[in-house]
């Protein structure tokens, strides 16, 4: 089972290099994030046509979130838990059945949390909480489940290009660490550290200052694993190639196998 999760960064503005991926690449299943569309708006023909199932939750403009399935996909569900006035389409969660396997898939959208301090910043702290949260009764209910998505956190120094250019942003502030690290102290594991290790290894390049010609990249986007899906993991990448595209988002896919 090949899942891939990709921040686009608007479907409209990648209404060509989305499907062109998706046809070089053939994931299983793609968790979307930064849709900017309104569900009623989201061009669902696109990727039916190419056998996938969609699943969306969106908001005008901003954020949004979905899930693109050949596989059958059950019990889909918008929103993270734990605070009914958060109105940020941030959150999908559903479950994707493979030959061996039923795996519960969680895709999000983490808050970006800047300017810190203020309050951007706390919702972002807040929504780690909730997600760690999740995590906690996901375990509970001891079924395979995966978090896939723009997690707006620099993992460590390693995971950044310029590591002193981020050590005051909130992706890379010691509370951001601790709330990623309190995920992975839950039993998750990251799946690309899994399988690949030392620096050089990024997600997202700036439109900004030629950030991808000069290979100043961050690593932002993760696949945490539950104990059950990391021991079926196989493969892990990152297709950088897709940032030298046309018209590409300033983030690039990343992408897992299970034997699932």
């Amino acid at each position: 089972m090949k899942i891939a999760t990709f921040n686009i960064n608007g479907i409209k503005a990648r209404s060509l290099a989305l499907p062109e991926w998706l046809d070089a690449a053939q994931p299983d299943v793609a968790i979307l994030q930064e849709i900017k569309s309104v569900d009623e708006a989201f061009p669902r023909e696109l990727f039916e046509d190419r056998g996938y199932q969609v699943e969306t939750h969106g908001q005008k403009s901003f954020n949004g979130v979905a899930i693109l399935s050949k596989l059958p996909l059950e019990d889909v569900s918008r929103g993270l838990p734990g605070d009914e006035s958060d109105e940020q389409a941030r959150y999908i969660e559903a479950t994707v059945v493979g030959e061996r396997l039923a795996v519960r898939l969680c895709g999000l959208y983490l808050p970006n949390g800047n300017p810190v301090p203020g309050p951007k910043y706390d919702y972002k702290l807040a929504w780690m909480e909730r997600l760690e949260a999740r995590a906690r009764d996901l375990l509970g209910a001891e079924m395979p489940f995966l978090m896939a998505g723009d997690y707006n956190v620099i993992p460590q120094d390693e995971d950044a290009k310029r590591p002193e250019a981020w050590h005051a942003d909130a992706l890379a502030l010691p509370q951001t660490r601790a709330a990623y690290r309190r995920l992975l102290n839950l039993g998750l594991t990251d799946a690309f550290r899994a399988r690949t290790q030392g620096p050089g290894h990024y997600s997202f390049w700036d439109y900004q200052a030629g950030a991808w010609n000069r290979d100043d990249g961050i690593r932002i986007d993760h696949l945490l694993l539950s104990p059950e899906c990391a021991d079926c993991l196989t493969h892990c990448e990152i297709d950088r190639a897709v940032r030298g595209g046309e018209k590409p988002s300033d983030h690039v896919p990343v992408w897992i196998e299970l034997a699932a």
